[in-house]
């Protein structure tokens, strides 16, 4: 375990979770080099990124799936029902962009995922786009990762949480889950972006999720979108 330095504090503090010390490293040299970047932490199983979490706060943990003692998708988990690190995110990390842990990841509070060999530009963006409170939605990875095991499912579980949206609601979940911004779903249903933005946040709300990458999953899981339906 490494432990950032002073002024840490003014930065985004992130822990990195790897269990191959030269991953963490590769990713620790890019991520430093970025003025308001800070790593803080590092952990070579889920259960040590679990403790850092909690001793350190970051704002962001970057998580491998496989990994000893505690694997990346109990470690998620665990995170993201600690109500202590509410703040705290988690950017999964994977080796392939169609691995079926990833959904699970993504289910059990995970604001988005990189496979390990993105470009150092794009590692940093997506740090900073979960940091900010965003979810890390491809549309082009992401609605192929859902819809290939939401698929799976033969018939959508009850969904009463979905009988609180409103029909204009049920349309914005329908658009965050084809991977849309605020800004492209002002545009398709003619609003403006602060009023997408307020029904983005009433259906974070009434649904009790942390971020657009849960909706992505419920909406799927729900039946309220199947795949293909998004091109």
């Amino acid at each position: 375990m490494n432990r950032g330095d002073g002024g840490a504090s003014a930065a985004t503090r992130l822990i990195l979770a790897d269990d191959q010390t030269l991953v963490r490293a590769g990713f620790r040299s890019i991520l430093d080099d970025e003025a308001e970047l800070s790593v803080v932490g590092e952990a070579g199983d889920g259960a040590e990124a679990v403790r850092l979490a909690r001793s350190e706060r970051p704002s962001v943990v970057l998580m491998d799936i496989r990994m000893p003692v505690l694997d990346g998708l109990e470690a998620t988990r665990r995170i993201a029902a600690d109500e202590r690190l509410h703040g705290v995110k988690v950017l999964i990390l994977t080796m392939f962009d169609l691995d079926e842990y990833v959904y699970g990841a993504l289910k059990a509070g995970a604001s988005g995922f990189l496979v390990k060999d993105t470009e150092p530009m794009e590692l940093i963006h997506g740090v900073r786009v979960v940091a900010r409170g965003d979810a890390l939605l491809a549309p082009s990875v992401t609605r192929r990762l859902i819809g290939e095991f939401a698929g799976r499912i033969k018939e959508p579980p009850p969904a009463p949480l979905l009988n609180s949206l409103t029909e204009r609601e049920r349309e914005v979940l329908v658009a965050v889950a084809a991977g849309l911004s605020n800004e492209e779903i002002a545009g398709r249903l003619v609003v403006s972006p602060a009023t997408a933005k307020t029904h983005v946040s009433r259906v974070l709300t009434k649904l009790g999720a942390r971020d657009r990458a849960q909706l992505v999953v419920l909406a799927y899981e729900a039946g309220l979108v199947k795949p293909g339906w998004l091109g």
